[in-house]
């Protein structure tokens, strides 16, 4: 197995179809083959060598496309950078991948040549710049490079090893760099085509952010299929809809957040969304209210709910169109994240790693060939991590009598206040309810006597009255007293998200936890 497979087929059974669209720039399963060989080409001249890095530090586009297939196909290893890192990081994921090549747009251009300036990169031999305009000094133009080399043949590396390195984490600690080979990810690529119903005539829309395993996910598989990629820098409400109007675009993956803002926009019901067939959604906790409202306003579109962590490549269960329904014996299943894909074995144990009974709240694990090969130059941290083969994700969740997966929180986001568990995401559930509500995080707080308390975080409509009574008294209507939130603050900002549009519930729990011993992760 190797990625590079698929995108040799593509342009052998599709040779003239459309491959990528962005802006002005189009161009065919032929043309992108031939451009990414040379871009290979390009990268073997400047020095690159197989098993070196080629980071990528850019919004979406075409060419972060192009440059995800030349790296390997230059016998090397890609690495996606999180576009919304301070520099200081940006410099240890380079550092510690010791990339040699580094792709920058021009939103970054001005960070990467502080760092390269300061020798503060010094694994960087070159810099290729992939905006148009003026070139920077010390940097190569990505046409000009691609327009002066020649193809070369796929080096054909695949299998075992390893394809790309992403980075996860960071906000607290080392951030750890996930080792996915060629296999990890075609057999992913697999799962997914498996999993969803997608059908060759697709037109995928890059929205989420490229750098995250999601939408690169969308990269193998639309391309196992000979599917059409359209890109937009970064997702915004209007992106989404202007593309998906004027591309009639078909299919995209978004992340809750992404989806709460889309069909809250006050204008959705303006744009024709009626190419829409499919959007898949997962990466965080999906609020029933925001999924209801989605399939009401996007009622002929079908909604899959996908659950996976960067460790699986990612894909682990899939709630396809079936379970989002309101009638019938699948009504309501999309609470759940549906069932272990083709492919993957799971299982939820204690903490013993022993398998507990159906409807038994423990941690999720899971097997397979999607399954990582570790982390980048952290052993420790693999071996405790994958145990007897077993990946041990985090996640607190149980399995139903009929074999469907239940998220409850991150193993690190539950509050324990008095001894009992609460699972943070049961209780923003109940108060995304509230009409008023635009973003809602609930944290646990230090506390005398209870240990930590529970805490919501609200940002409701800047017309609403709503008090913090009033999410205290609306929750305990829908869950135990002992779950309900203690206090609430409102905010007027945009909650802090990460880079893959997740809340970033490390920044909001900081001035609580400021002076106290427990290590917030």
């Amino acid at each position: 197995m190797y990625i590079t497979q698929s995108l040799k087929r593509s342009a052998q059974v599709k040779s003239n179809g459309l491959a990528t669209k962005d802006g002005e720039r189009s161009f065919t399963w032929k043309q992108s083959l031939d451009r990414i060989s040379k871009l290979a080409g390009a990268l073997k001249t400047l020095g690159f060598k197989t098993g070196e890095r080629a980071a990528i530090l850019s919004l979406n586009s075409d060419r972060y496309f192009e440059a995800l297939y030349a790296a390997p196909w230059a016998g090397g290893i890609f690495v996606p950078i999180n576009t919304r890192l301070a520099p200081p990081e940006i410099e240890f994921w380079l550092n510690d991948s010791e990339s040699s090549i580094l792709f920058v747009d021009k939103n970054f251009s001005e960070v990467a040549l502080e760092l390269i300036s300061s020798g503060k990169i010094p694994s960087v031999k070159k810099c290729i710049y992939m905006s148009d305009g003026d070139i920077p000094e010390q940097m190569e133009g990505y046409e000009e490079i691609i327009n002066s080399s020649e193809p070369i043949e796929d080096s054909l590396r695949g299998y075992d090893d390893i394809a790309g390195i992403f980075y996860t984490g960071g906000t607290t600690g080392r951030s750890k760099g996930v080792m996915l080979s060629h296999s990890n990810l075609v057999s992913n690529s697999f799962n997914t085509l498996a999993s969803f119903r997608f059908e060759s005539t697709l037109r995928w829309l890059h929205a989420a952010p490229m750098f995250h395993i999601a939408d690169i996910t969308g990269v193998l598989t639309i391309t196992q299929l000979s599917g059409e990629h359209y890109f937009i820098p970064g997702f915004t409400p209007d992106g989404v809809l202007k593309s998906v109007e004027g591309y009639k675009i078909t299919d995209t993956i978004l992340v809750p957040t992404m989806v709460n803002m889309l069909v809250h926009h006050p204008e959705v019901t303006k744009y024709d969304q009626s190419s829409l067939r499919q959007i898949s959604y997962g990466a965080s906790p999906m609020p029933e209210s925001v999924i209801l409202k989605a399939m009401e306003v996007i009622p002929k579109c079908m909604f899959v709910h996908a659950y996976g962590l960067t460790e699986a490549a990612p894909l682990l269960t899939v709630a396809g169109p079936e379970c989002h329904v309101l009638e019938g014996p699948l009504a309501y299943k999309f609470k759940s994240t549906g069932k272990p894909v083709a492919g993957v074995e799971l299982k939820i144990v204690d903490k013993n790693s022993k398998e507990v009974s159906r409807g038994t709240v423990g941690e999720i694990t899971a097997r397979g060939p999607n399954i990582m090969m570790g982390y980048w130059r952290q052993e420790e941290l693999t071996i405790n991590t994958i145990r007897d083969g077993w990946l041990h994700t985090g996640d607190g969740g149980y399995m139903d009598e009929e074999g469907y997966v239940y998220i409850v929180d991150r193993v690190k986001d539950m509050i324990i206040s008095g001894g009992e568990n609460i699972y943070s995401a049961e209780v923003e559930n109940a108060i995304y309810q509230l009409d008023a509500v635009v973003e809602c995080a609930v944290i646990g707080i230090p506390d005398e006597q209870w240990g930590e308390t529970v805490h919501a975080i609200v940002r409701k409509q800047p017309e609403s009255k709503m008090t913090e009574e009033d999410v205290i008294t609306h929750s305990k209507t829908l869950i135990a007293g002992f779950k309900c939130p203690k206090s609430v603050s409102f905010r007027d900002e945009p909650m802090p998200l990460s880079g893959a549009g997740k809340i970033l519930k490390t920044k909001l729990r900081e001035p609580f936890w400021e002076g106290h011993d427990k290590q917030v992760s």
